[in-house]
């Protein structure tokens, strides 16, 4: 189907505006499936045209994870809740999600927002993000929304990492274009996985603020040459970064403060940061905001959050003082910010999906020292349909021009849609799988259940870029070894728990671990050991707890392992194959998610 003009879509938007179907929401009129006066009000404007409200505006992205150019990005068809987070957002998708907010299928926003009809939509509607593009949004809200007075835009970190250029700049070229972009406060997830002086440097180099009030370098390091003389280390507190910025905007004293991902050192080497530690520290969160109260006199405090979107409201719900939580992680694009009571008052929690793909738009009523009224809008950044801007067009050409012969090697082309995303293997993650079994000779492979990863239309070329997005870290080395039945078992049940565990401050972030050529029943309601079953080889042989395998597998967390980087793994293998097409697509057999809300079949 051929792509539709920039006016056709101006005026597709204006229809739904009309019949109320773009999602937006107010305070008073929050909530599910009401989209207030956020919506379109004539049907000759565009959605990016918004009435002007209030005396703050906060603009906010996060996980954008190093993608300076427009790319495809399918949301999931699998994202369970359990216990309280049973068919609340962001665990709702495809119709369910459509139901739940009021948005119109077959629209663009049905598209942004869910995995349906995915492939038929993307080459109609066209590609999402790209940093020249969200550049000319983000100038076109400030202008019309009070300037860089009247206006502060965030971002919940994950932008340092995620493409060839970031690991070979090791996240300068992504300082360089949040710098253009004109960020003013940032944390940091992945950020953490260079070294801790190329961290350091990097945070020096930017322009905005720094935050994290969850990170500290340990007492046997304060005195380390790194920290003396580093800007962020406060000795007192031992805190590696400011815990928190105050922003005047339009008069109003707005504090933003940082909580980085509290299990860095865990989900990702240690062996980079080995003087930092993290947590989730909510009692110092509450003693931050405490403080920040009592001697700052904010009138708006915001935590600028890469938790994720459970641990958010989960927080929302202990820690008081707190307005707004804009939040990370997860790569949840959630309509509308969920209002959380807690002994304090409330607290509005939002997630502003991934990869540049949405920017969202939170405009603030503050009198008399608080917040009067609310308006928000997550805000698809349509490509197609926004100019380039051509200052940052010409900064990502730069960056990218001495790394192209790498970037656009031709691997091979895709057979079908390649994504991921969801709880369990998506396509992309199952040819990294098959690479590492065809490639290594190994009977298994495990691959990390990563959020980040973009997506290949079916019969589209795939770059070694799109490799890159997949895969690109600084720690990608692949390896080969045995293992018994009982190990992966171990392995499998530990991500589980991971995943599903009902308490959320035990969530520690990404989702099932994809495996190749292996299959096995999982329990989603089950405890920790009690979760998989019935584990088989891809011909149906039972795996047996005392039987070695051999598995191959990459990104180890401990020492470094000592195989070729992944990319090099998986480019090899498309080589070979020419057309990418995939044998088997080893999901599990899930119990306990019948009728959940979090799970459909795919339709591509």
């Amino acid at each position: 189907m051929s792509s539709i003009s920039r006016r056709e879509f101006i005026q597709l938007m204006g229809m739904a505006a009309a019949a109320g179907l773009l999602p937006g929401c107010d305070s008073k009129n929050a909530g599910p499936g009401k989209t207030g006066e956020a919506a379109m009000a004539s049907g000759d404007a565009s959605m990016y045209d918004i009435p002007k409200f209030g005396n703050v505006s906060l603009l906010h992205f996060t996980d954008c994870h190093a993608q300076l150019l427009p790319i495809y990005f399918r949301e999931p068809n699998v994202n369970l809740g359990l216990g309280s987070a049973y068919g609340q957002p962001p665990h709702l998708v495809g119709e369910k999600l459509l139901a739940h907010y009021g948005i119109k299928p077959n629209t663009p926003e049905a598209h942004a927002f869910t995995y349906l009809n995915f492939t038929e939509a993307a080459r109609k509607y066209g590609k999402v993000g790209g940093f020249a593009h969200l550049r000319t949004l983000v100038k076109k809200l400030r202008a019309e929304h009070g300037g860089d007075n009247g206006t502060l835009l965030l971002d919940s970190g994950d932008t340092w990492q995620g493409s060839g250029t970031a690991l070979k700049t090791r996240g300068m070229d992504m300082v360089g274009a949040t710098n253009l972009l004109g960020v003013d406060v940032m944390t940091g997830h992945w950020e953490f996985t260079y070294r801790d002086d190329e961290v350091i440097y990097n945070v020096s180099q930017f322009n905005g603020d720094f935050v994290c009030q969850n990170v500290f370098v340990k007492d046997e390091a304060a005195f380390d040459y790194k920290f003396s003389d580093f800007e962020g280390f406060d000795e007192n507190s031992s805190r590696a970064f400011k815990p928190y910025s105050i922003k005047v905007v339009n008069g109003v004293r707005v504090a933003v403060v940082g909580q980085a991902f509290p299990y860095t050192p865990i989900a990702n080497p240690q062996r980079f940061i080995p003087d930092w530690t993290f947590g989730i520290r909510d009692s110092e969160m509450q003693a931050i905001i405490d403080d920040v109260r009592a001697n700052e006199k904010p009138d708006v405090v915001v935590v600028i959050s890469h938790n994720g979107a459970d641990v958010d409201l989960k927080m929302a719900s202990k820690v008081t003082g707190i307005d707004v939580i804009l939040g990370g992680h997860t790569h949840d694009g959630i309509p509308q910010p969920t209002v959380v009571k807690n002994p304090g008052g409330e607290t509005l929690v939002g997630n502003s999906g991934s990869n540049g793909k949405f920017l969202s738009f939170m405009q603030l009523d503050v009198r008399n020292g608080k917040i009067q009224g609310w308006k928000y809008r997550l805000l698809p950044v349509f490509s197609n349909f926004l100019e380039p801007d051509a200052e940052m067009a010409k900064y990502i050409e730069d960056v990218r021009k001495p790394h192209m012969d790498w970037l656009r090697e031709e691997l091979a082309v895709a057979d079908t849609l390649l994504y991921r995303r969801g709880n369990f293997n998506g396509t992309f993650d199952q040819i990294i799988c098959d690479a590492l079994r065809v490639q290594m000779d190994a009977q298994i492979s495990l691959s990390p259940g990563f959020r980040w990863g973009t997506t290949v239309l079916p019969g589209d070329t795939i770059y070694m870029d799109n490799v890159l997005d997949q895969t690109c870290m600084t720690y990608p080395e692949t390896y080969v070894r045995d293992m018994k039945g009982s190990d992966l078992k171990l392995i499998l049940e530990d991500v589980a728990d991971n995943l599903f565990n009902a308490d959320p401050y035990r969530q520690q972030g990404g989702d099932m671990v994809r495996v190749g050529g292996l299959d096995y029943t999982i329990d989603i309601k089950g405890s920790m050991g009690g979760r998989i079953k019935d584990m088989r080889l891809d011909d149906g042989t039972v795996i047996e707890p005392d039987k070695t395998y051999k598995v191959s597998g990459w990104a180890t967390v401990g020492s470094q392992s000592p195989g070729a980087p992944v990319w090099d793994v998986v480019a090899d293998y498309l080589r070979d194959q020419k057309v990418a097409k995939l044998g088997k697509l080893n999901t599990p057999k899930i119990v306990g998610a019948e009728g959940n809300p979090g799970i459909a079949e795919y339709v591509g």
